[in-house]
């Protein structure tokens, strides 16, 4: 028995290692042991402390084991189960982080509608309280009231939940109107390759903020005297960098103009939001906006983020994968609709109804209806482009659909160094995934899926990805350590559940 359970853990260390991209020596360097006991570990072949566990999971940033808290949740994933009925599409997780950040801006109430009940959210809301920002749920833990103080703490940032969030880099732009000198802790978030912040720095250096990087921290320095004297021009059109100008620009006593901005859900959404405070944006949904700073804001706020595009589809895939019939309502439509006409040129047979307003007033909402269809792959690769182009995070999810089409599809995720290669993880399952390089895969179509045990990759997106195909498999499947998923969807288990699925949540004892 003993036995047993060593390889199991051996597998589960082996299995967070390769999806880190270590190799065994890298992980016994981090260990400071050997190449040959990291091997022996892995096989099974070596007794293993508490201790040396929770190391190991800490050098893979994985929670192989939990010491004096639960451990870390998992997956087990019944397969070929039909979906039916509809479900409700959550409020943005990316436009919730983004809007969390700017209430610093404020010094007055902000209430935000509908929050995300999500890890990235209770990240964030950790670093909040932790530097004096008073927060609580209300009506009945639906609705965020964030209250901050009159000076922020800046010396008892929780370092912990700060580098689990790339979000926290969206503390700058705002911190640079209320402090000269201030320390955050590098940005985390999904193992996605290298990511600087040199765009965020090359919008921000011309509101005065210098930053150097030492031990883990940037060192802020703001030197007031520097404002923009022409247009920002972004040298990607990045989203959290678009949103990073916008926070600095909110305060800036004058006319800021950025020029390649991306105009994207969250945009929007934090645009709308700085309208609520009184700051004036011009061009939203542009490439260029037009933002007239309000140096002192105090203002009680109230405000309803809009639905997630990139949720909707998820469901939307989920759908497909499983052969249902399934209604998504509240589908933010105009950030869905490149995605629509490349699915509709493969044969899907779905309705849309008549648009209306999401709770914001501004983002159109359309309900989907999505029905089995016999899917043949696209003429065209699939491939990301800012918006209105096929968004970003939406790519991973053709894996799953065009895994299920008949004919190969030829997948270019350009813009992150590694997450194509976790679409690889599909092969466990059945799939017919050919990585080409770090940003190429080619699906062959269609899959007979089957059921496998696994560690649950550590990007967001593939991530699901990876659960949807066990949805669709024959047989039973485990999807281990599913902190990634629960960091961007909230209960997705159990909503999968209501309307079909079977899911069941556990954890090691």
């Amino acid at each position: 028995m003993a036995d047993d359970y060593l390889v199991r853990i051996g597998k589960l260390i082996r299995d967070a290692r390769q999806h880190r991209g270590w190799t065994q020596t890298q992980l016994a360097e981090a260990l400071a042991t050997s190449q040959s006991a990291v091997n022996r570990i892995e096989r099974g072949n070596q007794n293993i402390s508490l201790e040396m566990i929770a190391r190991i999971g800490e050098a893979l940033d994985s929670e192989i084991v939990s010491l004096g808290y639960a451990g870390p949740m998992h997956l087990r994933v019944v397969g070929r189960r039909r979906l039916s009925g509809s479900i409700d599409v959550k409020t943005s997780k990316n436009a919730c982080v983004a809007l969390l950040c700017a209430t610093l801006l404020n010094k007055g109430r902000t209430v935000l509608r509908r929050v995300a009940r999500i890890e990235e959210v209770f990240r964030l809301l950790e670093v909040l309280n932790s530097i004096g920002v008073r927060t609580r749920w209300i009506n009945d833990g639906v609705d965020l009231e964030i209250v901050p103080p009159a000076e922020l703490d800046m010396e008892s940032i929780d370092a912990e939940a700060a580098i689990r969030t790339r979000s926290i880099i969206m503390f700058l732009g705002p911190l640079l109107h209320r402090l000269d000198r201030f320390r955050l802790p590098y940005a985390g978030g999904c193992d996605l390759g290298t990511r600087t912040i040199e765009p965020h720095m090359i919008a921000l250096r011309r509101f005065g903020l210098d930053i150097t990087a030492t031990e883990g921290l940037y060192h802020a320095q703001v030197e007031r005297a520097v404002s923009p004297d022409r247009p920002i021009v972004l040298t990607e059109r990045g989203d959290t960098v678009t949103e990073n100008a916008l926070l600095a620009a909110a305060r800036h006593d004058g006319v800021t103009v950025i020029r390649n901005a991306s105009s994207n859900y969250m945009v929007q959404d934090l645009c709308f939001f700085l309208e609520a405070l009184g700051v004036r944006v011009d061009g939203v949904g542009t490439t260029t906006l037009t933002v007239h700073g309000v140096p002192e804001i105090d203002v009680d706020v109230d405000y309803s983020p809009s639905e997630d595009p990139v949720e909707a589809m998820s469901l939307l895939a989920a759908a497909v994968v499983t052969e249902s019939e399934l209604t998504i309502r509240r589908v933010p439509i105009e950030f869905l609709e490149i995605e629509l006409a490349v699915l509709e040129e493969m044969g899907l047979d779905h309705d849309r109804s008549a648009e209306y307003p999401a709770d914001n007033g501004r983002t159109r909402l359309a309900d989907l209806t999505v029905r089995p269809s016999k899917l043949e792959a696209p003429i065209d690769k699939i491939h990301p482009m800012p918006f209105p182009g096929l968004n970003i995070d939406n790519v991973p999810f053709f894996a799953a659909i065009a895994a299920t089409a008949q004919g190969q599809t030829l997948i270019h995720d350009w813009v992150y160094d590694n997450r194509a290669i976790y679409l690889t993880d599909l092969n466990r399952l059945g799939g017919r995934l050919q990585l080409l390089d770090p940003h190429r895969v080619l699906v062959e179509g269609p899959t007979r899926w089957r059921a496998a045990e696994m560690m649950c990759p550590p990007a967001l997106r593939p991530a699901v990805v990876v659960l949807l195909a066990m949805m669709a498999a024959e047989g039973t499947s485990v999807l281990r350590n599913v902190y990634v998923i629960n960091r961007g969807y909230e209960d997705l288990a159990e909503r999968l559940n209501s309307i079909g699925a079977q899911i069941e949540i556990f954890r090691d004892i």
